[in-house]
């Protein structure tokens, strides 16, 4: 793992390119996220073409889908930066609001900024709490940042998170090693792949470019 200037990114010894919200929460032992709501996918994809990253829209509570158009994407810092969430909906704007914040802070630098949350989300009592994990990018760097103070950056350029996170990710990665698609256009084949795998995906995708 390509380490920054000013230290390891994160905790996490990991260049998995797939992240569940599920998988955080059995990490903390807390089993079933507090509002019982599931899923989303988020995909992102950089390469030296640009950058994209889309989203599905549905929420799922238990076995109804309760919502079929959410957006979960953002654009940041005057919309040089992407994000985007898998998790409860009020603790990822909690989130992407001091991730915001933290931007501003460092002058638009991605990695210093997710790397200072990472730190506060692991080290503040109340933020521990919080059940998202957020995406984040810019056309030179994409980053996972997790609650457990991981900041992880995929080693080739393919990032997903929730239920739909690997099959999203598998697609992507075919469709680079065997199209001429742009990366928009990668995440949003990928993305339609995944809905029809996952129950928690649908075909309502939303996709932003840098």
């Amino acid at each position: 793992m390509t380490s920054p200037p000013w230290g390891k990114w994160g905790s996490g010894e990991s260049e998995v390119g797939v992240y569940d919200i599920n998988d955080v929460e059995r990490r903390r032992g807390m089993g079933m996220s507090r509002s019982g709501i599931h899923g989303t996918t988020i995909l992102a994809v950089r390469t030296a073409a640009g950058a994209a990253m889309g989203g599905d829209g549905q929420v799922t509570l238990g076995s109804v889908v309760v919502k079929g158009d959410a957006r979960k994407l953002r654009r940041l810092y005057e919309g040089r930066v992407l994000a985007g969430f898998a998790g409860a909906a009020a603790d990822a704007f909690a989130l992407l609001e001091r991730f915001e914040n933290q931007l501003r802070d460092h002058q638009g630098s991605v990695p210093r900024a997710a790397t200072a949350l990472a730190r506060e989300w692991r080290t503040d009592r109340v933020l521990r709490r919080l059940e998202a994990m957020l995406v984040v990018m810019d056309r030179e760097h994409l980053l996972l940042v997790s609650g457990m103070g991981d900041v992880i950056q995929p080693s080739d350029g393919v990032l997903g998170i929730g239920s739909g996170g690997p099959y999203a990710v598998a697609a992507a990665r075919a469709l680079l090693a065997h199209s001429q698609l742009s990366p928009a256009e990668v995440v949003r084949e990928a993305l339609g792949i995944a809905a029809d795998l996952c129950i928690y995906t649908n075909r309502n995708i939303e996709v932003l470019e840098l």
